[in-house]
């Protein structure tokens, strides 16, 4: 699985994932981070990527499009990066898991 981080997420996500041993790049890696929503579901699509990202738009594109591309769904209120990254390591079996069943969407709460 390739990811691929959104804006309102900090780049320490990407570099925390690939550290796991996860293909994963930041939007801002990729020149995308002025880019739409639509650009970038069409970018992740095209190269078969799961965006992490807390902007529920995405959801929408998830259920209304017959893309390959996936998204991980980051439902946490403000909080500081290492309260994050921990949130991301306690619920990363399940989210891979359900990644890996073929879940397009996949909540972390």
């Amino acid at each position: 699985m390739k990811f691929l981080v959104d804006n309102q997420l900090p780049s320490a996500l990407s570099r925390y994932l690939s550290s796991r041993g996860f293909d994963c790049v930041h939007v801002e890696d990729f020149g995308l981070s002025q880019a739409s929503d639509i650009e970038i579901w069409r970018y992740a699509g095209e190269n078969e990527l799961v965006i992490v990202s807390k902007d529920e738009d995405f959801v929408y594109l998830a259920n209304a499009s017959k893309s390959k591309a996936k998204l991980v769904w980051v439902r946490l209120g403000n909080c500081r990066t290492v309260a994050l990254l921990a949130a991301i390591d306690r619920a990363w079996p399940r989210i891979e898991a359900a990644l890996r069943a073929g879940d397009r969407v996949v909540e972390l709460r």
